[in-house]
């Protein structure tokens, strides 16, 4: 009997104490007459922060995990800004789930997203860009890329532009959105060689055998093209004034290709002019016509 007795006082202690611990938790803080929030929500929202840094950490060091260390450390400075973002969404929609009325706030936050994206439109899809650059890997420093008809070696790349040198010494500052709207061509993904080319025109009636036979001495004589692979001489067309050819070569500096590609002409018109080939200019046969006659 007197068991029971402590047994019941032992529950009757507990119940008040839990009691105490949700009224505790149940007590509410009010901000304004729209926004109250209770202990639990606090705890809650503790929780839920928490979680989402875990998972914000997780989510970055997957993405991080190939990259080099220079770039992490431009990839941690645009993570950082995301972020806090991030964590203000998922603050408003726990606040809105645990019932409290942010309405006011998402309004008042969507237009003031819209506001900014409007203004930085711009800025953030350089951003964006850079961003997937570094991640994707597809340009690195070193680098020679073509864009809109600009030839360049990349210098450093940068969350908003990527800085590349031309051919002329002359700095090209490409914002990086340019990537996601414009073809990009890559001429050293596939290695520092690459394949370039010397066009030529001959006169009709010229011995072809003989041009490809020069034109190949032409292009071997540079010191520039690679023994392999070889140089080979195409036969592109029948043109309006002369028979076309092009010479192929391979190098392994294409950013200064046109210096192999000049000593190759001053050799092939050494060799043509040697050897009697003629380089024909435009010609035209005009016939008069007199219906008196």
């Amino acid at each position: 009997m007197n068991q029971s007795i402590e047994q019941i006082e032992e529950t009757i202690k507990e119940s008040s104490l839990w009691e105490k611990i949700t009224d505790f938790l149940n007590l509410h803080y009010d901000f304004s007459k729209d926004i109250s929030i209770s202990i639990r929500d606090v705890i809650v929202i503790i929780t839920v922060i928490f979680i989402t840094t875990l998972l914000l950490k997780l989510v970055l060091k997957i993405i991080t995990r190939n990259l080099p260390a220079e770039n992490k450390g431009k990839f941690n400075v645009v993570y950082g800004y995301f972020r806090w973002l991030i964590y203000l969404v998922i603050l408003l929609i726990t606040l809105n789930s645990l019932g409290v009325n942010v309405t006011a706030v998402f309004a008042a936050s969507a237009a003031l997203m819209i506001g900014i994206g409007l203004a930085l439109q711009t800025l953030f899809q350089d951003i964006i860009s850079g961003v997937f650059i570094l991640i994707d890997q597809t340009v690195h420093v070193g680098d020679i890329i073509e864009l809109e008809g600009k030839v360049g070696r990349v210098e450093e790349i940068k969350l908003r532009t990527t800085r590349a040198t031309t051919i002329d010494n002359k700095v090209l500052i490409i914002p990086n959105h340019l990537y996601l709207t414009t073809s990009l061509y890559n001429w050293t993904q596939n290695g520092t060689s690459t394949r370039e080319s010397v066009s030529v025109g001959v006169a009709y009636g010229s011995d072809v055998q003989l041009v490809k036979k020069l034109l190949l001495e032409a292009a071997k004589k540079q010191k520039d093209v690679l023994k392999f692979p070889e140089p080979t001489v195409l036969f592109t067309n029948f043109g309006d004034s002369s028979l076309d050819f092009k010479v192929a070569f391979t190098i392994n500096d294409s950013f200064n290709a046109r210096i192999p590609q000049s000593e190759i002409r001053f050799e092939i018109d050494r060799l043509f002019r040697k050897h009697n080939i003629t380089i024909p200019f435009p010609q035209r046969d005009v016939h008069i016509f007199n219906p008196k006659e």
